[in-house]
């Protein structure tokens, strides 16, 4: 018989954590979408010229402390903080992608 390793000890992907925080399917759809072109899912991706960090690529990086002192390490936390950054100024994560679509930033 093979030994089976607990839920809690398997590690949970940034994508999976995002899809436990995100449960509108198209808001998820969205907030992925950005998610996979800005950083790939890479929660220490760093822009070489500009210094945007992390999965959403927050510049500067610092401002994601707002979300959580582990901002650097944590994917959940930057999850966090880029969802807080799309709803208050686009709305929701679809109203940040309609943006991207348009500018490639957002």
């Amino acid at each position: 018989m093979l030994a089976t390793v607990p839920a809690q000890a398997a590690p949970t992907s940034a994508k999976a954590i995002a899809q436990q925080m995100i449960k509108d399917p198209a808001q998820f759809a969205a907030f992925n979408n950005i998610v996979s072109r800005e950083s790939g899912w890479n929660h220490t991706a760093t822009n070489a010229s500009s210094g945007a960090y992390g999965l959403v690529q927050a510049l500067p990086a610092s401002k994601m402390a707002s979300a959580g002192s582990d901002w650097k390490t944590n994917p959940a936390t930057q999850i966090k903080w880029g969802l807080d950054y799309m709803n208050s100024r686009y709305g929701s994560p679809v109203g940040a992608w309609n943006f991207w679509q348009t500018h490639h930033w957002y």
